[in-house]
């Protein structure tokens, strides 16, 4: 007779869904991923995008959500490539597989004009990371030193990045806009030795140079040596342009030195709202098992094209990144003006587009805009154009193409006509917003949720979902559960959906705060979960919903619960609101 602990097993098993699905498959076989109440074991509850699982069999608690293509096992490696386990792996796998493909690109010419992109194959940058990695060792840099990258993107960031997986050093990339104070600190904090800079940041490290004594290296991006200004007489530090590095380190080869996959490949600093900025270690797995889990729900193609602009500093562009490699993905950069996107845009033609809600609310609000503004006739055609085509998706029919040659090319040719992927992160996307940009551009938009300490995905929307007001499900890599938060009302039992805080774990989730044991210990509980801070409630489906932040919420006079983000999304959609802030201060009610 069989246990109930393997009666649960065989239930679960008779639920799952194949480890590996093509695009085309993925939204019917997720759609019949539904188990009838009449055959049902009593203690499964049904899903459709995520499984429910026990935290513990003892405990009979299900309560712990897995990815419905991944429920028995967290993934770690990607599908068609099990074998990269590191950064270099998967840079080595692009330049076996797409090494004559287009990879780095940029409009930036040498003196400084710009122009139409010029492309760095993937076989070329390759050559540059060889050189740029030997040229590193030839200055007696060793293995596991520190190497800090102060600048904005432009594809010598990327070529650096590459050079330090294959010679097992750890970037650390410095914030251009920190400021002076928090860039020495993270420098000192880390131990840097080397720094990549442009005459830009050049200025700001050279104001506190005596006071960073770890660094031996300043290599500095974009300009020539006999331009370089002369060094401050601080003794130890070298100090050459890339172009020379790169010159050394050709006349030099170095073999490799492979990194491991629980070898730190990076540590990002987070803004330190609450502090000093805190160091978030990220091995070269827990890269890899991010990047994995995103291929497994999106496909991608090397004839895609993707545009580079958000901060390589962040780990939402950093997680891109690993992406577009791993697919032999073409990386165009904008020319470093947020102001000029839009024409780097007309220029690249990009097919993937990632992005943040600010920048989608201005899109939302310049669009509305310009319909208001066009005349009662041409306003009346796109509300018409409008409702049909957002019926039509939301009831999953292909909408007919006239109202995008009426309307919506003309909208589609702001992104360069192209994108077939929309991304959005950092916070969340408004359902009036989502739904909107989804119309116009008649595309996929996925939204997703995550941190730097989860290596940056935790759940993602599925292809083929067109709800709103969601982040998706747990993708491949980890599992979430919701865990009661008392002092705000949130709790496991709440109706008609659980809620609680968003806790994590799995092999995408950090390996702890750089020299700091205590705040480490106050983020992990004793069974390896890492608590986000995050509220959350789950939708059917198995469906994430972000509600609140477990510290940042105001209490009314009345006892009401009020969300700050909540407010500043609303100020945010006003086309004269550029930032907002909202600040809550307690106020002495006794006469």
């Amino acid at each position: 007779m069989e246990s109930p602990a393997q009666r649960r097993l065989n239930a679960i098993q008779s639920h799952l869904l194949p480890s590996a699905v093509s695009a085309a498959e993925d939204e019917s076989l997720i759609g019949r991923n539904v188990t009838s109440s009449s055959s049902s074991p009593p203690f499964f509850v049904d899903q459709q995008y995520s499984v429910i699982l026990p935290e513990k069999l003892q405990t009979g608690k299900w309560n712990v959500y897995r990815s419905a293509r991944s429920p028995m096992k967290l993934l770690s490696r990607f599908d068609d490539h099990p074998e990269i386990g590191t950064l270099h792996e998967n840079f080595v796998h692009a330049v076996e597989t797409f090494r004559d493909y287009k990879y780095l690109g940029t409009r930036i010419r040498v003196d400084g004009t710009v122009g139409e992109y010029k492309w760095m194959t993937f076989g070329e940058a390759a050559t540059a990371r060889e050189a740029i990695g030997s040229g590193l060792r030839y200055y007696g840099l060793e293995q596991g030193a520190c190497v800090g990258l102060y600048f904005i993107n432009r594809p010598e960031w990327l070529v650096v990045d590459h050079a330090c997986s294959a010679y097992s050093y750890i970037s650390v990339p410095l914030y251009d806009t920190l400021g002076p104070d928090a860039v020495k600190f993270v420098v000192n904090h880390s131990g840097i030795k080397a720094i990549f800079c442009v005459p830009e940041t050049l200025n700001t490290l050279l104001s506190f140079i005596s006071s960073i004594p770890s660094v031996r290296l300043i290599v500095v991006v974009g300009g020539a040596d006999e331009h370089l200004p002369s060094l401050p007489s601080t003794p130890g530090v070298k100090f050459v342009s890339y172009l020379k590095l790169l010159g050394q380190g050709r006349r030099n080869l170095q073999p490799f030195c492979p990194p491991k996959p629980d070898d730190v490949a990076t540590i990002c600093y987070t803004s330190g709202t609450t502090g000093t900025p805190k160091g978030v270690v990220l091995t070269h797995g827990n890269l890899i098992a991010n990047a994995s889990a995103f291929c497994r729900k999106v496909k991608f193609y090397s004839s895609d094209v993707y545009i580079s602009y958000l901060p390589l500093a962040h780990i939402y562009e950093r997680s891109n990144q690993v992406i577009c490699c791993n697919n032999g993905v073409g990386v165009g950069f904008y020319q470093g003006d947020n102001l000029k996107l839009m024409d780097d845009l007309a220029a690249l033609r990009p097919t993937i587009f990632c992005s943040v809600p600010r920048l989608y609310n201005r899109i939302y609000a310049g669009i509305t805009n310009a319909v208001s503004t066009s005349g009662a006739l041409k306003e009346r055609l796109f509300r018409a154009a409008y409702n049909s085509k957002r019926q039509a998706i939301m009831n999953g029919r292909n909408a007919s193409p006239i109202w995008d040659k009426l309307v919506f090319n003309k909208i589609k040719e702001k992104l360069g006509g192209r994108v077939r992927i929309l991304g959005s992160g950092a916070s969340p996307l408004s359902p009036d917003v989502m739904d909107f940009l989804r119309v116009c551009f008649g595309c996929m938009l996925i939204e997703g949720y995550g941190m730097t300490e989860t290596s940056c995905i935790i759940t993602l929307m599925d292809v083929g979902d067109v709800l709103a007001g969601h982040v998706g499900s747990p993708h491949a890599a980890c599992e979430v559960k919701l865990v009661d938060v008392p002092e705000m009302n949130y709790t496991s039992e709440d109706e008609p959906y659980p809620r609680g805080e968003i806790c994590v774990r799995g092999p995408i989730v950090f390996q702890g705060y750089y020299k700091d044991e205590v705040q480490t210990r106050e983020v992990f509980d004793d069974d390896g979960w890492f608590h986000t801070g995050d509220i959350g409630l789950w939708l059917p489906g198995g469906r994430l919903r972000i509600i609140d932040r477990k510290k940042n919420i105001f209490k009314l006079a009345q006892g009401e619960y009020i969300a700050p983000e909540k407010i500043e999304n609303v100020y945010a959609k006003c086309k004269f609101v550029s930032q907002c802030f909202v600040y809550g201060k307690e106020i002495d009610s006794k006469p």
